[in-house]
């Protein structure tokens, strides 16, 4: 059986073992996740077999899966052997990845030792004053935005959507449905941005709502209002993947969505650093798409 086996489709069946999940194996390969789950679906039809279990928490083995795995090896060492013992080269040098504070806080950071552990050689330079940091005058070598680039010799990806919705404390809430104003409201205290920011789609949304009032509080960054938002100091508008269990909802649909951009230097686009990067903001947006579209 293993000698109709093709080794290319072994190869992922060991990274999907020792990483447990498609993305990990994916980061080991260099792989895309579509290319890995294709790969593990041809080595279970020629076996005629499942090797895994697909669980929310990753890929189990099965029993004809851990079977596979002593054949599996043997075909890795010759491989090896045929090739002089030589390991592919490890991924290393400097990528700078340009993306917004909260993004780099709240979903890169808190995943990011799975990409240091695949690469450990690699250094990853995250710049969030995207102000500052141009892919057209070449600040970064890729970035996550929420704006598309419209110029500059740049490749662009649309990964995902960003949704935006009302938000206010538990404590706020509660104190606003006792009033006959609150579906207008009228007496609600609101969170507003500078006006360096006013073209900010969520500073343009409360405009419109605020018609020439003027918020009880201004601040100039997204983390600043979150925190102001949990203190009870009025309602914000904000991403749904920041609020989070500590706030209320009070409208989910404002329109003002924006399109998630991976955004990448046309020239390095086939750097093996670049593209290990670049499939890791790709896993992470898939991964976290509800989160960030505020569905469930």
């Amino acid at each position: 059986m293993i000698g109709n086996l093709v080794w290319d489709d072994l190869q992922v069946f060991l990274a999907v073992v020792r990483s447990q999940t498609l993305s990990g194996a994916a980061l080991r390969l260099n792989l895309g996740i579509a290319t890995v789950s294709r790969r593990i679906e041809r080595l279970e039809a020629a076996i005629g077999q499942p090797l895994f279990l697909r669980q929310q928490t990753g890929y189990r083995l099965t029993e004809d899966g851990a079977a596979l795995i002593e054949r599996a090896e043997e075909m890795e060492a010759a491989a090896r052997s045929l090739s002089g013992t030589r390991q592919q080269a490890e991924v290393s040098g400097t990528v700078r990845l340009a993306t917004a504070e909260t993004f780099a806080t709240h979903l890169i950071l808190p995943e990011i030792g799975r990409l240091r552990t695949a690469h450990p050689a690699m250094t990853l330079e995250i710049v969030t004053d995207i102000a500052t940091a141009n892919l057209h005058r070449r600040d970064a070598d890729i970035a996550l935005r929420m704006v598309k680039p419209d110029r500059g010799n740049v490749s662009l990806q649309r990964l995902g959507v960003l949704g935006y919705g009302l938000y206010g404390s538990p404590a706020y809430m509660a104190a606003r449905t006792h009033r006959p104003d609150a579906a207008a409201f009228e007496g609600d205290s609101f969170i507003g941005w500078t006006e360096i920011h006013a073209h900010l789609p969520a500073a343009g949304w409360l405009d419109r709502l605020l018609q020439g009032r003027r918020p009880g509080l201004i601040t100039s960054s997204v983390a600043s209002q979150y925190a102001a938002c949990v203190a009870g100091q009025g309602l914000a508008v904000l991403p749904h993947f920041l609020a989070g269990p500590e706030l209320v909802c009070l409208k989910a649909e404002l329109g003002i969505d924006q399109d998630i951009w991976l955004v990448t230097q046309s020239d390095l686009a086939q750097s093996r650093r670049v593209k290990v990067v670049a499939e890791f903001c790709r896993d992470l947006v898939a991964r976290h798409r509800m989160r960030l579209n505020g569905v469930g």
